[in-house]
């Protein structure tokens, strides 16, 4: 078996057909670029890539070992693929300057860990797996999972467990880590998790999953600024978008979905000042939301793709370029 089809054995691509379904009439349009901002192991760049002949698609990513897998998947697109290693909030960047675009007529964006990155157990994402205590998903800069917690004063600990993990018992867990990383630091995931299955009550872990689940979520994002960047990577896209493309956002937790729900629900209402008897041009929604709220995985996928069970998936079309007031310009 080749590597290629190695890499895509391991990656199921949440809502594929449907996220093909909400971008197709962007992407039948000649010339058509796509920037798949979350790029992974590339399945979803290879559905679009096979299923509209004549699209480029930029695939970004952080991880520079997901480029290296991804672009030996889709080496056989030739050109039409270009690997960026990027953030996705670098998107403006990539697109006008590093290409030299003015504009694509697609954004994807599939947020959260990936599956290699789950998959490798070194990486540390993994409540799963005895590691180091890593989390960044560019292993060569920032801090780790273990400087945050051996790191970050309690008051902050419980700050990013409430906020990030939405966590009950983030006192309690903060309290036990600076107890016991004054003893010695912690360094792995399984001892990470002894501390945390020490500090959630028994009744508590029969009925609420993982004691993990949370607190590790909130260290990864935390870790790799995933709120912040998100947040400064929908303006971006949306910026980046020629007038009747289309953006697609999947989010697996509410903090993401919420950001996503607000900056499309900005970009969906007029700016106008309530009272005026006409709508200015100038005033009018530059988006227009494709799906009705947030759209769930199907029941079957549910079942056969365990990633696909927290998914919220919103998707946007623009409408016309964003008013010169609300960018910060004079009009």
């Amino acid at each position: 078996m080749t590597e290629p089809r190695d890499t895509a054995d391991r990656h199921t691509p949440v809502m594929l057909a449907r996220c093909v379904e909400l971008l197709a009439p962007a992407l039948e349009v000649p010339g058509a670029v796509m920037v798949d901002s979350t790029l992974g192991m590339g399945g979803h760049t290879e559905a679009i890539l096979t299923a509209f002949s004549g699209v480029r698609v930029i695939g970004l990513d952080r991880d520079r070992q997901a480029l290296e897998l991804a672009s030996r998947r889709l080496a056989s697109f030739g050109d039409r693929f270009t690997p960026v290693h990027a953030i996705y909030d670098e998107i403006g960047d990539v697109v006008r300057r590093q290409l030299g675009l003015p504009s694509v007529q697609a954004v994807l964006m599939d947020l959260g860990v990936s599956s290699l990155q789950l998959d490798e157990a070194e990486r540390g994402f993994s409540y799963a797996h005895d590691a180091p205590l890593d989390m960044r998903m560019d292993p060569t800069t920032g801090l780790t999972a273990a400087d945050v917690l051996n790191t970050y004063d309690e008051a902050d600990l419980v700050r990013i467990l409430r906020e990030y993990g939405e966590e009950r018992f983030a006192q309690r867990i903060a309290r036990n880590v600076v107890a016991a990383r004054a003893r010695a630091p912690i360094a792995r995931t399984g001892e990470l998790v002894s501390l945390l299955r020490a500090s959630i009550p028994a009744v508590t872990r029969k009925t609420g999953g993982h004691p993990g689940k949370r607190t590790f979520q909130a260290l990864r994002i935390e870790v790799n600024g995933e709120l912040e960047s998100l947040e400064r990577a929908l303006p971006e896209s949306i910026e980046v978008l020629a007038v009747g493309g289309r953006i697609v956002v999947e989010a697996y937790h509410s903090l993401e979905d919420r950001l996503v729900k607000r900056a499309f629900a900005a970009g969906a209402q007029s700016s106008a000042p309530l009272g005026l008897p006409v709508e200015p041009e100038t005033h009018k929604p530059y988006l227009r939301l494709v799906t009705r709220g947030a759209e769930e995985a199907s029941e079957q996928e549910r079942e056969s793709n365990p990633r696909s069970q927290s998914v919220r998936l919103r998707a946007a079309e623009r409408l016309r370029p964003t008013p010169a007031h609300l960018l910060g310009r004079s009009s």
